[in-house]
């Protein structure tokens, strides 16, 4: 007798195939961030994942609640792997400039989580948790008292948010980018036709082009300013 095994009869492939996967809030996700990488955040619907898993929308009902939810667990995973620094007082200054660093860096990378985090009124994950504890953190640890350091909290997150946001609506595309500079093109000829009596200071820096500017500089510029004026709030007991 042989000892070949027996193949499965067709029906019985066909509804293999056919199985739904097993679905889980992590297995979700990762399809999430599947479409958002391929095709944008605004693609990242219950329906568009629930394609992506080859199951129907209503299934992931049971483990994500809905859009908006989803959209705020991309944000978890993406915060992940944040690493938080033990405040020091003697190195608040670098430190809050590493970590607010940080955060951008993680957004730039995956164009559609600072849109979420935008449109979030405030995440309640403990990814995002972590990142807004870790700054107060910081702030508190060089003496900067509380309100200051809720004020200052508050507005380097959305700093460096707005800056990725801006950054993920540039084009990605070759084709983009060349457009993009092609009108950059456009637009330095059109403000060098501007009469100098009328806008004197906008030619005088057009004697350093657009395209020459370099966005991680300006980036860490307004950072440096933001932090050099917060250094007045801080305890010099504590800091130096």
């Amino acid at each position: 007798m042989s000892s070949e095994p027996v193949p499965p009869p067709p029906w019985r492939r066909s509804a293999n195939k056919s199985a739904r996967p097993h679905l889980s809030v992590a297995t979700i996700v990762a399809a999430a961030l599947r479409v958002m990488d391929a095709e944008g955040l605004d693609a990242v619907s219950m329906r568009r994942v629930a394609q992506d898993l080859g199951t129907g929308a209503a299934s992931l009902y049971a483990h994500v609640r809905n859009k908006q939810e989803l959209h705020e667990l991309i944000l978890e995973e993406v915060f992940r792997g944040l690493e938080v620094p033990t405040p020091d007082p003697r190195r608040w200054q670098e430190q809050l400039k590493e970590l607010i660093g940080q955060t951008t860096r993680i957004m730039l990378a995956r164009p559609g989580t600072a849109q979420i985090s935008l449109q979030t009124m405030i995440p309640m994950r403990p990814g995002t948790l972590a990142a807004m504890d870790a700054t107060l953190g910081i702030l508190r640890c060089a003496g900067i008292p509380d309100q200051i350091a809720d004020y200052a909290a508050d507005a380097l997150a959305l700093y460096g948010t707005a800056y990725a946001y801006e950054a993920s609506l540039w084009p990605s595309s070759e084709a983009g980018q060349a457009e993009a500079r092609r009108r950059i093109t456009e637009i330095e000829e059109y403000l060098s036709t501007l009469p100098a009596d009328r806008f004197p200071h906008l030619l005088a820096m057009m004697r350093r082009p657009f395209h020459e500017e370099n966005g991680s500089e300006r980036f860490e510029f307004a950072l440096d300013i933001f932090i050099a004026g917060l250094a007045k709030y801080a305890d010099p007991g504590l800091t130096e």
